[in-house]
């Protein structure tokens, strides 16, 4: 595993952690100016939150839907009380999971992670949902005509989070454990697999935003340089091209 912060002096939003049946990423987001009032914890505490009690669950004979529905039910009780959970700008989390179990290597990918599972047999597969990316990327042009942190840059971010677990929007862990039903998943026979890896979208640009190598391409070097190697080449990639970084995290399994 291997983690690097995407903003120098702030908090590390992603989680990433293992057992011996699986492997589990969460990549916390959400708060803007207000935040604060809305949810005093904090996104790192709820990717922390959830993230911990996904892996506490994962040996459990349970689908990975349930394992994170029953996760974001939990977390969500352990500060309806004192926080505005409901909020647009309260905390929110891409989640991605991976579970070596009866066979198989099962996936769940809710958000903007990515879960890649490499085949002897063929290509690996790649588990992601592109609709966060697709909507927040028109949203970025109109942000890119206003003054950053003004009130219509504000209002933007607050049209975009509207969008957010809601038909025709884009789905991610939250307050409300209904959303599993549009999380993606899929097996795969576990004499079938190379090798596995779970990304936030800091640590995938490599392959998604840079195209500096293919899916294929990630797998190997994740297994002959590391994930280390991997996010080290995306900041470089970040620097060159002069684009902002994001909490980078991959969390792997040979």
């Amino acid at each position: 595993m291997a983690t690097d912060a995407g903003h120098p002096g702030r908090t590390n939003e992603d989680f990433a952690g293992a057992v011996p049946c699986g492997l589990v990423l969460v990549d916390g987001a959400g708060g803007i100016t207000g935040a604060q009032e809305v949810c005093h914890h904090g996104i790192a505490w709820y990717a922390t939150r959830l993230g911990g009690a996904l892996l506490g669950a994962l040996g459990q004979e349970r689908s990975l839907r349930d394992v994170l529905a029953e996760g974001i039910e939990r977390v969500t009780d352990q500060h309806r009380d004192t926080c505005d959970v409901a909020h647009p700008i309260s905390p929110f989390a891409a989640v991605a999971m991976l579970r070596f179990s009866g066979g198989t290597v099962e996936h769940l990918v809710l958000g903007d992670a990515v879960a890649l599972v490499g085949r002897a047999a063929g290509d690996p597969v790649v588990a992601h949902d592109p609709r966060e990316v697709v909507i927040a990327r028109a949203f970025e042009e109109r942000l890119k005509d206003v003054p950053e942190g003004g009130d219509e840059y504000r209002r933007l971010l607050m049209e975009l989070r509207s969008r957010r677990n809601s038909p025709g929007g884009f789905w991610v862990a939250k307050d409300d454990p209904a959303v599993v039903a549009e999380a993606v998943t899929g097996a795969c026979p576990a004499h079938d697999v190379t090798g596995a890896a779970l990304l936030s979208n800091g640590a995938s640009r490599l392959v998604d935003t840079f195209g500096l190598t293919d899916w294929p391409g990630l797998l190997r070097l994740l297994e002959t340089a590391g994930p280390a190697e991997v996010i080290a080449r995306v900041r470089a990639a970040e620097a060159r091209g002069g684009v902002a970084t994001d909490d980078a995290t991959i969390i792997c399994r040979a």
